[in-house]
């Protein structure tokens, strides 16, 4: 059930929107309980939707999963948290999810994440642990771990999620489904909830590359509500998507292939490298080298904009209030003590401390000059080659809860991804086979490909040429 070949159907007339929704709802009753990919999905508010969506849009009738940190109007938006899982409910729609209805898409469902979009598993969420579908004894990748699990699994026909480090991109490597994330820029942040405002990106989560240029080609394109959207034309993201890579350069960073790889992704990522080069690309050694910082850079830059912009849920404003609280001061510290999950806490304390007088410029200031070089690392490397390829994650999706007492080596598993957040640049997780782990079972692997700014219409036209030859 791709998106593209529903759209099919539904312009022939062979099959309904309504006849879509009433499937996924069987299909969630009959596999969710195993994933718990699902937080919540409101059946006969999608119909009524269905029965007045315009088949002739380019995503009409197509239902869309969204990742459970997007504002839909009258819809819960729990973010993963009891702070907001008591009572709230959207007053708005988010600029995505307008642009998915412009486009005659139902968003329908929402997605579990890890609490706030911090983690990389969906362990961390407050309302349930969501489940890989290739195997329940292990994560699905985070923190928009529910988006790609529904999609791997089959409830879901594409999803949107959020990449702040790697949360669209590392669950679609680990669910064995496409994930992009885009520019910085190309897509509204109005109406996501912020985690860190400087690196949050919208982005799809879709079975092949064709279904995910089609919710791009929706979602993308300037917002006057988002202060940092970019005002540029948007591609048509199809013209070139089948063009093949003959004659383009792809580098391989030496930095992203030393110790650490496991044997199986690294076989299949290399495989996956050395059949682009037989399509024709030419393959460029080439070298990152701050990206030994991008971790140490990463959990400094986050924490510090997420204790600011998390400040909000204070039992006053926003949020779960303590019923327990005896004077002003109580309240605020006892909504928060009460509402958020042991790694937010983690995370606000750590940015608010690099963030406090005497330590902001040892901690915050030279981590943005490192951010800086990062960037201009990447802005070198595209003056040589086209794209940038690399494993997604070190290691297939681990079992749940390996590192529940070891959450720096949890941070570890994203040494991959967070750099493009860093640099604002659009990458992308294409799967590039299985590999048997931990006794043969068979886990996904996905190729990580990044490019340079704006540049995601290259990225999906070098991940159909992967995906036509994995399918092959």
């Amino acid at each position: 059930m791709t998106l593209a070949s529903l759209r099919r159907q539904l312009v022939a007339g062979e099959i309904t929107s309504a006849g879509i929704l009433h499937h996924l709802s069987g299909e969630i009753a009959i596999r969710d309980g195993r994933t718990a990919a699902y937080l919540s999905h409101d059946l006969e508010g999608a119909l009524a939707e269905a029965a007045r969506v315009d088949l002739s849009l380019p995503l009409g009738g197509i239902p869309i999963a969204i990742k459970d940190n997007m504002n839909v109007l009258g819809q819960p938006c729990t973010c993963g948290s009891k702070v907001l899982s008591e009572n709230y409910r959207s007053p708005y729609d988010a600029t995505v999810i307008r642009k998915l209805r412009d486009a005659g898409a139902i968003p329908f469902g929402r997605m579990n994440q890890d609490e706030f979009a911090m983690g990389s598993s969906t362990e961390n969420s407050a309302l349930q642990a969501t489940r890989n579908p290739h195997d329940p004894a292990r994560i699905p990748g985070g923190s928009s771990g529910g988006s790609a699990a529904a999609v791997a699994d089959g409830t879901a026909i594409a999803a949107l999620g959020s990449d702040t480090g790697g949360s669209v991109r590392q669950p679609a490597s680990h669910c064995g489904v496409v994930g992009l994330k885009p520019s910085y820029g190309r897509v509204s942040r109005y109406g996501l909830v912020a985690f860190a405002s400087s690196l949050d990106q919208i982005g799809p989560l879709t079975q092949t590359v064709e279904d995910a240029a089609l919710v791009l080609q929706a979602i993308a394109g300037f917002d006057p509500f988002d202060s940092t959207s970019l005002d540029v034309p948007v591609p048509d993201y199809l013209c070139s998507l089948h063009d093949g890579v003959k004659g383009l350069r792809l580098g391989v960073p030496k930095e992203y292939f030393g110790e650490g790889i496991d044997p199986g992704v690294r076989r299949n990522v290399e495989a996956a490298i050395q059949n682009l080069a037989g399509q024709g690309a030419e393959i460029v050694s080439i070298s990152l080298p701050h990206a030994g910082h991008a971790v140490a850079t990463y959990y400094v830059i986050a924490p510090a904009e997420a204790s600011s912009n998390l400040s909000r849920f204070d039992g006053i404003r926003y949020g779960h209030r303590s019923g327990t609280s005896c004077d002003i001061l109580d309240l605020y510290k006892k909504s928060r003590e009460e509402g958020f999950g042991a790694e937010v806490k983690r995370r606000i304390i750590l940015g608010t401390y690099v963030l406090s007088s005497g330590y902001y410029d040892a901690y915050y200031g030279r981590a943005q000059k490192v951010r800086t070089l990062i960037r201009r690392d990447f802005e070198t490397a595209f003056r040589q080659v086209d794209a940038i390829l690399s494993p997604v994650a070190p290691t297939p999706a681990r079992k749940i809860g390996a590192f529940a007492n070891d959450p720096l080596h949890e941070y570890l598993s994203d040494i991959f991804t967070l750099s493009a957040n860093l640099a604002g640049i659009p990458g992308i997780s294409v799967p590039c086979g299985v590999a048997d782990f931990d006794g043969g079972i068979a886990l996904p692997v996905g190729l990580h490909i990044l490019g340079p700014h704006l540049g995601e219409a290259r990225l999906l036209q070098i991940a159909q040429a992967v995906e036509t030859r994995v399918g092959a």
